[in-house]
């Protein structure tokens, strides 16, 4: 393998690499029947056309993923990374758009839940996901596998500092919305503008003094008293789900 190659797996995560004419995927090894399943649910694409195969069986797959517990499908790719996202070049490109919404994880590092949250912005039109870059888990198997093909659906930002990334937005016109349980404000009451950044902060600590001091609004999930909290994932999705309503009801 290349030194910045690595492998994903997963019939979602493989299949959308292989579509996405952005991403470089150098081999890929699958069954027999997998290559039928994939001809079979993609028969106009030619999608292994001009790509290197290697058949291997089951076992041979399931060396390969280990590490990881993960079922592979019957499909894994080495691929290279995408070229990094820029928010400036963005937002010069997009420039004529009326609304944005960008997603930012502060020590988010569970590669599952960030899968599972790049799955659910994609799926509800977020324009882009801002990570730190030295605790971004961009080669993990994992990571690729939540996301279920997401990923080469979404601009992801890696930034070296997530409240750096944060002031240049407010310089921009965004309104940084912290999710914070300690809150008083319930999400659902909230003015929704229309350029917003949605900062969620770690899993165990939530979000930093700091950043909570760069944000505009501090606002919540009002759930079941007897329930301590939400997964982040779970409640990201619901949190985009009632954004991507507010857009089309407002017009955005």
């Amino acid at each position: 393998m290349l030194k910045s190659s690595f492998l994903i797996a997963g019939k979602h995560a493989v299949t959308e690499a292989i579509k996405n004419p952005k991403r470089n995927v150098l081999r890929v090894f699958l069954t027999e029947e997998s290559k039928k399943n994939l001809n079979s649910e993609n028969p106009d694409k030619h999608l292994l056309k001009d790509t290197k195969i290697f058949y291997k069986t089951r076992k041979e797959l399931d060396r390969l993923c280990s590490n990881d517990q993960i079922s592979h499908q019957g499909l894994i790719a080495e691929i290279e990374p995408l070229e990094d996202g820029n928010i400036k070049e963005y937002l010069i490109q997009n420039s004529g758009k009326k609304s944005i919404t960008f997603v930012a994880l502060e020590g988010v590092t569970d590669p599952r839940n960030i899968g599972s949250i790049i799955r659910s912005a994609a799926s509800f039109d977020i324009d882009g996901i801002i990570v730190a870059r030295k605790s971004y888990p961009s080669k993990s198997k994992l990571l690729y596998k939540s996301a279920s093909g997401c990923i080469e659906l979404l601009n992801i930002f890696e930034v070296s500092n997530i409240n750096t990334a944060l002031k240049y937005l407010k310089s921009k016109n965004f309104w940084i919305n912290g999710f914070n349980s300690e809150s008083n404000k319930d999400f659902t009451q909230h003015d929704w503008n229309e350029k917003n950044v949605l900062l969620f902060g770690s899993e165990g600590y939530g979000l930093k003094y700091q950043t909570k001091k760069n944000s505009d609004f501090l606002l919540r999930i009002n759930i079941n008293k007897n329930v301590g909290s939400l997964n982040i994932s779970n409640s990201a999705s619901i949190i985009f789900h009632h954004l991507h309503q507010i857009k089309k009801i407002k017009s955005f």
